[in-house]
């Protein structure tokens, strides 16, 4: 691992994420990493874009500040590649990661990026079987650790399990694991 990785999370608002972004913060915190994450919004509503953030270290992390040139950047809704500049920043070795049916190929072509790595799945649909609502920070947290291995699957599914059972039933949890699961197995590369 580079001395900072840098994740970049568009969504919308009321898609997860600021939480996604966070658990992944927090599992990485489990393995003795030095982390920060953090959303970029303001008095937006459900459904306006937003950006959220992640880094992860093994040496304290001294910046506080947007992350523009990211190792990764995920995209729970495939609606903003049209709205946002999703790949600025991206460097040649980046990974691109799209809930969306299409694949990495179409996605590549679609925003004409020439570089990194394209990854796809299906976050949507994992998450309307496992969490019975559109829900994709789950899966695409599944997706990314198969990606981009920043931390162990066991450790996020254990971080994760641990919290949602402080505030959810242990059914919810049991769910949110089965889609990140789900995702970490079903997730595509070009």
């Amino acid at each position: 691992m580079k001395k900072i990785t840098e994740i970049r999370w568009h969504g919308r608002a009321g898609q997860g994420a600021k939480t996604a972004a966070l658990l992944l913060a927090g599992a990485a915190l489990k393995e003795g990493k030095y982390i920060q994450g953090f959303p970029e919004y303001g008095p937006e509503r459900e459904g306006a874009p937003m950006k959220a953030f992640t880094r992860i270290s093994k040496s304290p992390i001294l910046i506080h500040c947007d992350i523009v040139n990211p190792e990764a950047v995920v995209v729970l809704d495939s609606t903003l590649l049209e709205v946002a500049n999703v790949t600025q920043g991206l460097g040649d070795e980046g990974i691109l990661l799209v809930n969306t049916k299409s694949s990495p190929e179409e996605i590549r072509e679609r925003l004409k990026f020439n570089k990194g790595k394209v990854f796809t799945v299906d976050a949507t649909s994992i998450s309307l079987k496992t969490l019975g609502r559109n829900l994709p920070n789950m899966p695409m947290l599944g997706a990314l650790i198969k990606a981009n291995p920043l931390i162990k699957l066991e450790t996020l599914l254990s971080s994760v399990r641990e919290k949602f059972e402080k505030k959810f039933s242990s059914k919810i949890a049991e769910s949110n694991i089965s889609a990140i699961e789900k995702a970490y197995e079903e997730v595509k590369l070009e």
